[in-house]
């Protein structure tokens, strides 16, 4: 598994009409083919400002399989105009030995 990390900075201003759009652009994200799971998270300190972090099997998946189809031509058209600047996307795989969560 590879987690997929994005800070979305949003025009200011447009955080609600992103979080609609992105209710709508989660379909499509949920529907490809190594999908798993997906958070976004809207900042505290900061105005407009989110974290996208979406688990996929592989990193093909994500940049092959989602990001050359028809589906992300769609994803694209509902979110990329709110984003300044475009984010920078990378790509986290596991520590094993460095993962704990409470039970």
């Amino acid at each position: 598994m590879i987690v997929e990390q994005a800070v979305l900075y949003i025009k200011e201003n447009q955080s609600m009409a992103f979080e609609k759009a992105f209710k709508e652009a989660q379909k499509i994200i949920a529907s490809m083919k190594g999908y798993i799971g997906h958070k976004v998270l809207k900042c505290i300190e900061e105005k407009d400002k989110y974290l996208l972090l979406v688990e996929w099997e592989n990193l093909d998946d994500h940049e092959v399989g989602f990001r050359k189809s028809n589906e992300y031509q769609e994803w694209k058209k509902l979110l990329h105009h709110f984003y300044d600047p475009f984010p920078v996307v990378q790509h986290y795989a596991l520590v094993e030995d460095l993962f704990l969560r409470k039970k």
